[in-house]
């Protein structure tokens, strides 16, 4: 059973557009989080090592704390420790993020969703720093919520006379939500909780915002990062699979006369080989067109033969 399911999130991982990715990611290391404060309390560790390792990821009021842990300027958007909170935002991140993409496509999502978190990192740092509410000690914040903002606005703003279903309410147009989420992050800079967490969010806000304004004027803020992202996963794939890349040095071809001759004769009469090649050819085109499905309409829209034929060729 559990290879089973660790198969099906390898696919929808491999497969899915960004969004299902950001999920598994942000589930993912929910659920290491989770699993490792039941292994340190029942392991006998001392009450404070998970709190300790947990504040390596979190992103730090304090900016010596930020300098001995670079990384967590980034980790902390990836990071839930309550259930709720993850639900919530994940939620958000679906609904929002799956409008967002079908408009400016996937490939600015995981951008637009960093920046927000980053902007959200830098008001959160700034406000505790700055506003009286942060004069109580060293502050702490984890969670997507602001990169999930950052989308929310950018959804807004493009389709803002889109509507969604809402419970209770009904359809509401794109743009009351948007308005009404940022009001209450508003009122709750003036509260007693999470009030870091609210300037957080409105950060994110604010670069969702920036991102499509800027996007308006013909400057994509996605390009660089994306070239990035572009970089890293090359490298990576360098490193997974050596055998692809370029051999050095100069390399001597030996043409066999014989053997060229063989091969014209086996073409004209029509040898088993040519239809080995053709049925290799449907095989690609057929893949080819199912790849091209789920550029244009999503995973979702495969039909199970045609995830099966995926998931098997994902193996050869």
């Amino acid at each position: 059973m559990l290879s089973s399911i660790w198969d099906d999130v390898k696919q929808q991982f491999s497969y899915g557009n960004m969004i299902i990715r950001l999920i598994i990611v942000n589930v993912a290391i929910f659920l290491v989080i989770n699993l490792m404060k039941v292994f340190l309390h029942h392991g006998g560790a001392p009450d404070n090592w998970y709190d300790r390792i947990l504040g390596w990821f979190k992103i730090s009021s304090d900016p010596l704390e930020i300098l001995m842990h670079p990384w967590s300027i980034f980790t902390h958007m990836f990071m839930h420790e309550g259930f709720w909170h993850l639900l919530w935002n994940m939620l958000f991140l679906y609904w929002f993020g799956r409008i967002l993409g079908d408009l400016l496509g996937d490939k600015r999502i995981l951008p637009i969703y960093v920046l927000g978190g980053l902007a959200g990192a830098l008001a959160f740092f700034v406000s505790v720093n700055l506003l009286p509410y942060g004069s109580g000690g060293i502050h702490t914040a984890l969670g997507a919520s602001a990169g999930i903002m950052a989308i929310v606005v950018a959804a807004g703003m493009i389709a803002p006379e889109y509507s969604l279903r809402l419970l209770f309410l009904g359809d509401v147009k794109l743009k009351y939500i948007v308005v009404g989420v940022i009001i209450l992050d508003l009122i709750g800079t003036a509260g007693d909780i999470n009030t870091g967490g609210h300037f957080a969010h409105l950060g994110g806000a604010l670069m969702g915002y920036i991102f499509i304004t800027q996007l308006q004027s013909g400057r994509d803020l996605s390009e660089p990062l994306n070239n990035f992202f572009d970089k890293i996963s090359n490298m990576f794939r360098g490193i997974s699979e050596p055998s692809l890349r370029p051999r050095k040095g100069p390399k001597m071809v030996h043409r066999n006369e014989d053997k060229i001759k063989s091969r014209q004769q086996r073409g004209k009469t029509g040898h088993r080989s040519d239809r080995g090649k053709s049925a290799d050819g449907s095989h690609q085109d057929k893949l080819d067109a199912i790849l091209d499905k789920i550029k244009k309409e999503g995973y979702d829209s495969l039909s199970e033969a045609e995830k099966e034929f995926l998931f098997n060729a994902s193996k050869k």
